[in-house]
């Protein structure tokens, strides 16, 4: 199969936050490399202590401020906390290949300080895989004038005999049987036990410019020792071939060389068959004359991380040249006393921290694993209660390029670099919100600064290296559910990348590898963001783009595509544990714990046992509203054949929950258990006798809107009951009243946003304005305290105490507060449940009038929607020509009750009485 057309890469330059080792700049010198350029930003005490910005963990240093396009971020490195010692740090763009840093160290002490700065560059490699920082081994290979090599992951068609669930949605974005290791041409091959069933097969195309007489194919593969792995050959080559480990060289790999005579020129087919056997690697093969086997070479790559440093054309310059890229590196500092030091090292932490009281060794021998050039000024002296700052400038470029850009950083003066700072600073991410939002103002910024600055390169996925937005920078990978909410919270700061965010997880229309791309929790949030994305833009270019890609992801989620298993149980109920070990992203919770205990122990879901026939609510719940998300999407665009599939799927597994889930004693939907045949057999209990889905699982088809008034009325109730779901810290995972529940779990006994977030959206589709602005509230108040108690953006938060727990820059599910904080104070939003459908919508350019026309998906009711409008006036808001209820919760913010009679509506909001007073923006 040729390299996808399709990019899942970011509209982001190549210099940025990219690092996942210590933070700093990183410049991307060639996207298909997987190579990256580091410079770290080492501050700290001269000759007592350093903070050292490690990304994988709690370093001190905190994202602080960043424009969406990152042609400005900044980070703080608290020295000594908090606020007393401190240096903030920002890279601003001065061109397309180079930035200023800019590091402003601040002393709010009674005593002077002396400190010190490290500019830190290495290079850093693509690596074997995610998690890692061991680099990927690959090889290159070379074959004589007029033969070919054909990569095995070139291939036409390649087919498993015994169909496997994964077929059509190969984990992370991989082609079927793809596999990323060590020894490689390019690092990847064919593999994942192919060839050991008989009937696997694959199928090459390629192509000769010219005619070869006496030619011969060579195989290049791996097998294990004493293996035999039999294939019947069709087309080029007709017969049977044992690959065996006869001819093992010593990289591990075998050769088997056969002849074919003569081949025309132009398109010639190839097909291996397995007769069975041994499973076989295959990395491709190479097509020559006879006489040139012993040409075709391949060479093991050995990445040099040791540059060659040169004088830049000032004393404080020097630059870098690397062996790998063609790409030269320039740096610049202010501070004039500095030493240029090597560490010859694979890491900084415990290095550098060694080496605090050492001033004599300009190269430093460590693993030898490893380099780091080391730009290190000091001392910089500080007076009491005052500031200095140190200016850096980093480029990249041929050598003349780099030699320029130096000279004219050095050659500028001092309040040039400050206005070009002041300058690019104007583009962070702007937060002008209601008066009421001032008091979030700081937590959201660093939110806001988080959210746009976790973003990691290299991430492998559709044979490309891309930028991606990640959790955090451990995460070097991509992450479905996580990047779904990550998506929520861009659109609050940027369209494009939240569509960005989207495009990462979406393929094309009729790809037969991965139907979209899949990693964890199988819960389709990029639904919900693509319907966040139209109801904010109505852009019908955007809907018609990805609604293919979305149906697609939409039938392979409920079984109507491809190689998809999770449609195999009669009750029609869905499964997705053949996909991965979570049904909603709540990693302890306990019925997935209870039914993954085999699988946890084993380690192997295909073969043990009452997981792959027991089926939670939750994933069924989402199946739902996409189905009913689409179905609207469908009708804009006239496809009537598609709305017939959501129909049927909706009133199909609606029915499915109600008749087979729902626990009319417990009040709760249940996980419910099946028979070897898959036909339903009861609900699943608790060593104690109750409902074992007394948690947000069994909530959940309330998001689906496929609820009784009574179901609705229970299950509000057990949300709002302080005794069950309701804490001062906002929705428990676990109801706390359930045998199971646990103080010291993950999700067990914590609260995270993400469910609250559906929970918020239902609560507006249900009427329930009042609630969702609870939700909201609380969890508004509750990243406040703790981020400005902490400055870290936490996880998720332990009931017990209130505090903040998990990873400490975290932009993946603590995303919908941005979304709330948006909700109810950013003026010029429109916030709804999921089942409005927004027609049109326009804001005045003052924020003084809406108009806007509301589509409702469900059986017309009272709905919630809440505008946001410029403070400081009286509005009227009228539906469809007459007054409605609505409530103003906060100066400008009106909550709104829409009592839909019809499927579509128009509300009108406008002044009353205008207010020449021009407040109201903060």
């Amino acid at each position: 199969m040729p390299r996808p057309s399709k990019s899942h890469d970011l509209h982001l330059p190549p210099w940025g936050p990219y690092s996942k080792r210590y933070a700093g700049i990183s410049h991307i010198p060639d996207i298909t490399q997987g190579l990256r350029f580091d410079l770290g930003i080492i501050p700290g005490h001269y000759r007592r202590q350093m903070l050292i910005p490690n990304e994988k963990w709690a370093s001190g240093h905190h994202a602080w401020e960043a424009a969406p396009d990152l042609s400005y971020y900044a980070y703080r490195y608290e020295l000594e906390w908090k606020d007393q010692v401190f240096c903030d740090v920002s890279f601003s763009a001065v061109s397309e290949q180079s930035r200023l840093i800019r590091c402003e160290f601040v002393n709010n002490t009674a005593n002077a300080q002396s400190l010190m700065l490290h500019l830190v560059a290495y290079i850093n490699f693509p690596p074997v895989r995610p998690y890692s920082d061991e680099p990927i081994n690959t090889a290159g290979v070379s074959v004589p004038a007029g033969g070919i090599w054909v990569d095995a992951l070139d291939y036409e068609d390649l087919q498993f005999a015994k169909t496997r669930p994964t077929d059509s949605l190969v984990a992370d974005g991989m082609l079927r049987a793809e596999i990323h290791a060590n020894g490689f041409v390019d690092g990847s091959g064919i593999g994942q036990g192919f060839g050991r069933d008989p009937g696997d097969w694959v199928l090459f195309r390629f192509e000769l410019e010219k005619p070869l007489i006496n030619a011969v194919i060579t195989f290049r593969y791996r097998i294990d020792v004493g293996g035999v792995a039999c294939f019947k050959l069709d087309g080029t080559v007709n017969g049977q071939a044992e690959f065996t480990d006869e001819h093992r060289e010593a990289d591990g790999f075998c050769r088997l060389v056969l002849p074919i005579n003569i081949l025309d020129q132009g398109q010639h087919n190839l097909r291996l068959v397995s007769l069975g056997g041994t499973a076989i690697e295959l990395d491709g093969f190479a097509i020559t004359r006879d006489e040139q086997t012993d040409q075709v070479r391949f060479t093991s790559h050995a990445w040099m991380p040791t540059p060659e440093i040169l004088p830049g054309p000032q004393e404080n310059s020097l630059i870098l040249r690397y062996v790998d890229t063609k790409t030269v590196y320039g740096i610049a500092w202010s501070h004039p006393d500095f030493w240029i030091r090597q560490h010859l090292h694979d890491e900084l932490d415990i290095l550098l921290r060694y080496l605090v009281p050492n001033n004599y060794s300009d190269v430093v021998h460590g693993s030898s694993e490893g380099h780091f050039t080391d730009v290190f000024m000091r001392p910089i002296f500080l007076s009491p209660h005052a500031a200095t700052i140190v200016y850096g400038f980093v480029c990249a470029g041929t050598l003349n390029e780099v030699t320029q850009a130096l000279a004219e950083f050095i050659q500028q003066d001092i309040q040039k670099q400050e206005d070009r700072y002041c300058l690019a600073r104007q583009k962070v991410a702007s937060l002008n919100c209601l008066p009421s939002g001032e008091t979030y103002r700081f937590s959201q910024q660093r939110m806001a600064a988080t959210e746009l600055m976790n973003v990691v390169y290299p991430v492998y996925t559709r044979r490309q290296f891309i930028r991606h937005n990640t959790p955090g920078k451990w995460w070097d990978c991509l992450y479905t559910w996580d990047s779904g909410f990550i998506g929520l919270a861009l659109l609050e700061l940027d369209l494009q990348r939240a569509r960005d965010c989207l495009n990462a997880y979406l393929t094309e229309s009729g790809d037969t590898h991965a139907a979209f791309i899949h990693h964890g929790s199988p819960v389709p949030v990029q639904m919900y963001l693509f319907h966040e994305i139209w109801n904010r833009t109505q852009d019908r270019e955007f809907l018609r783009e990805v609604y293919p890609s979305l149906r697609q992801y939409y039938l392979f989620l409920v079984g109507r595509l491809g190689s998809s298993t999770t449609r195999r149980l009669k009750s029609n109920l869905l499964i997705t544990w053949e996909y991965f070990f979570e049904s909603g992203g709540w990693d302890d919770y306990p019925a997935q714990m209870h039914v993954l205990a085999d699988y946890l122990d084993e380690g192997n879901m295909q073969e043990s046992g009452i997981q792959v026939r027991t089926a939670c609510a939750a994933i069924t719940a989402h199946a739902v509203r996409s189905a009913k998300i689409l179905n609207t999407a469908a009708e804009a665009l006239g496809i009537k054949a598609d709305q017939a599939i959501y129909q049927e799927d909706i009133e199909t597994f609606s029915d499915a929950l109600q008749r087979y889930a729902w626990d009319e004693k417990a009040g709760f939907f249940s996980y419910v258990l099946h028979d070897e045949e898959g036909n339903p057999t009861g609900q699943l209990s608790h060593e104690s006798g109750v409902n074992f889905n007394m948690g947000l699982d069994g909530i959940m088809p309330l998001l689906a809107g496929i609820c009784t008034p009574e179901q609705q009325a229970i299950l509000l109730d057990r949300l709002a009951d302080p005794d069950r779901f309701w804490t001062p810290i906002g929705l428990s995972t676990v109801d706390q009243s359930a045998p199971y529940y646990r103080k010291d779990g993950y999700w067990n006994g914590a609260v995270w946003f993400p469910h609250q977030w559906f929970m918020w959206k239902t609560a507006l589709d249900l009427g329930q304005g009042d609630f969702a602005c609870q939700i909201a509230q609380t969890a508004l108040d509750l990243w406040k305290k703790e981020v400005e108690t902490s400055y870290y953006c936490f996880e998720h938060f332990i009931i017990e105490s209130g505090r903040g727990a998990g990873w400490h820059q975290f932009g993946g599910l603590s995303s919908p507060v941005v979304s709330w904080f948006s909700a109810y104070h950013i003026p010029g939003r429109l916030a709804t449940g999921f089942d409005i459908w927004v027609e049109q919508q326009e804001f005045s350019s003052d924020i003084r009038s809406f108009t806007g026309r509301l589509r409702l998906s469900n059986r017309p009711r009272t709905v919630t929607v809440i505008v946001n409008m410029q403070s400081g006036n009286t509005y009227s808001v009228l539906w469809n020509g007459e007054p409605v209820l609505f409530k103003e919760i906060n100066p400008g913010s009106f909550q709104i009750q829409l009592p839909f009679e019809a499927q579509v509506g128009q509300l009108d909001l406008g002044l009353v009485q205008p207010n020449h007073d021009e407040g109201g923006l903060s």
